[in-house]
């Protein structure tokens, strides 16, 4: 099966080279040349553009930072002309892995059918970590005739794979999700630099939160405190990881939800404002863990 990947970043390389050691014939697209080199480096192939990815692609998957830029790649802008999806034959299947809103998925979903293709929102969940692994969870949206066609191909990538419904409840799911995973990480940091505050030792505090009523994935897996947690994006130093920025995307992600149903969602506006000014003070492009710092005690 040939392969087009469409967005080769941190976590994008990854789900790529997984495809790579599968077996499939990846070849794939970004603007970064050390992406491309990093992914020909895995035995993957590479393209000049999205569309010459794309060409002879069974599959075509997916991984980009917003909507514009799903948006602009499927169906084209007035600056780049047509999009991927009047190239693309009947048939081909799309996955896009990206966190967008539901009406975008939903608005791209409606034009690959129209053109006879096939089409998923498959947003994930699992950082950097699980999609180097190939663990990640696979939040989907779509027929489940197209899920079914995708699954080798999810397989290789994920551990956990979830249909939520039509097109766009991949979406829907993805920013519950990680409104929650912005509150429990807020409230994490704030834990944590209380005890540390008062003199324990952080790495022991995460122990016995971990064991405790208060254990999470963030505190077990993700730990935000330096010295905690070797695989953490916080012994890097906030290097890789999941970005602030593209947190506080998808926390507005869920503002807009909400807004759409009026639905009540407190924490999560306080945990988007929190970011809001964790990015404001030049931290964007660092992990979303890095907001750990933003609760350090003056007396610490």
């Amino acid at each position: 099966m040939n392969i087009a990947f469409i967005g080769l970043g941190n976590m994008g390389l990854p789900m790529a080279k997984n495809l790579v050691k599968a077996g499939f014939t990846v070849t794939g697209f970004d603007l970064s040349a050390a992406a491309l080199q990093a992914l020909e480096a895995a035995g993957g192939k590479t393209a000049d553009s999205a569309a010459q990815a794309a060409d002879g692609a069974q599959v075509v998957v997916s991984m980009l930072p917003a909507a514009a830029h799903v948006k602009s790649l499927y169906l084209g802008s007035g600056q780049e002309g047509e999009g991927l999806l009047a190239r693309l034959p009947a048939g081909t299947l799309v996955i896009d892995s990206s966190t967008i809103s539901t009406s975008a998925a939903r608005e791209v979903a409606q034009a690959a059918r129209e053109k006879g293709v096939a089409m998923i929102d498959a947003p994930v969940s699992g950082g950097t970590t699980a999609a180097a692994a190939g663990t990640l969870t696979f939040m989907v949206g779509g027929a489940e005739q197209d899920l079914d066609q995708a699954r080798p191909v999810l397989e290789k990538m994920g551990k956990n794979i979830f249909h939520a419904g039509g097109h766009g409840a991949g979406q829907t799911a993805k920013v519950c999700n990680n409104m929650l995973l912005g509150i429990i990480m807020s409230g994490t940091c704030e834990a944590l630099q209380l005890g540390i505050a008062h003199g324990l030792d952080p790495k022991v505090l995460s122990e016995i939160m971990g064991k405790s009523s208060g254990a999470s994935w963030v505190v077990n897996s993700y730990n935000p405190c330096p010295g905690t947690l070797e695989t953490s994006p916080s012994a890097r130093g906030y290097i890789g990881g999941f970005a602030t920025d593209l947190m506080l995307k998808d926390l507005g992600l869920a503002m807009e939800a909400a807004t759409d149903i009026r639905a009540s969602v407190p924490l999560g506006g306080l945990a988007r404002n929190l970011f809001a000014l964790h990015s404001a003070a030049g931290n964007g492009k660092l992990d979303f863990g890095s907001i750990f710092r933003m609760f350090e005690s003056a007396e610490s």
